[in-house]
């Protein structure tokens, strides 16, 4: 049996995945990188992107997260992701109907309201996730 690879994904609000896997591929910011047990140890933020958790070849697990950081470690790999979503549980429809929303509301805002720049953000971040959603 082959080793495993201890992996942790937390968000603020709550421990989305913990257990021994094969590998696991995140979204760095400085590209895709993956993880096997033994990996030299480093640190890397995230961009929004989706967490595969491989068992051999096979993708069991797809999770979006929202920015964070990766810790390897001898004990293996901890993701801190400001947000995270278990891709198995997020409908296309659900998160077009809230990119529609929050377009509107950019769209009845002034040029210089201060929650323009926060409403942006998180419609970029819901059309990477409906990205990630059709491929």
């Amino acid at each position: 049996m082959a080793d495993k690879l201890h992996f942790s994904l937390v968000s603020p609000a709550k421990e989305l995945f913990s257990g021994e896997v094969d590998h696991v591929i995140a979204p760095g910011s400085d590209g895709e990188f993956g993880v096997l047990a033994h990996h030299a140890p480093f640190m890397t933020t995230l961009r929004n992107g989706v967490v595969r958790v491989l068992e051999g070849d096979t993708v069991k697990m797809r999770i979006f997260v929202r920015g964070g950081f990766a810790d390897i470690t001898s004990a293996g790999l901890t993701i801190l992701a400001e947000e995270a979503r278990m891709l198995d549980d997020v409908k296309v429809d659900d998160v077009q109907a809230e990119m529609e929303a929050t377009l509107l509301k950019i769209q009845s805002l002034d040029k210089d309201d201060s929650t323009r720049s926060t409403l942006q953000e998180h419609y970029d971040y819901l059309e990477s996730l409906k990205a990630a959603l059709v491929h």
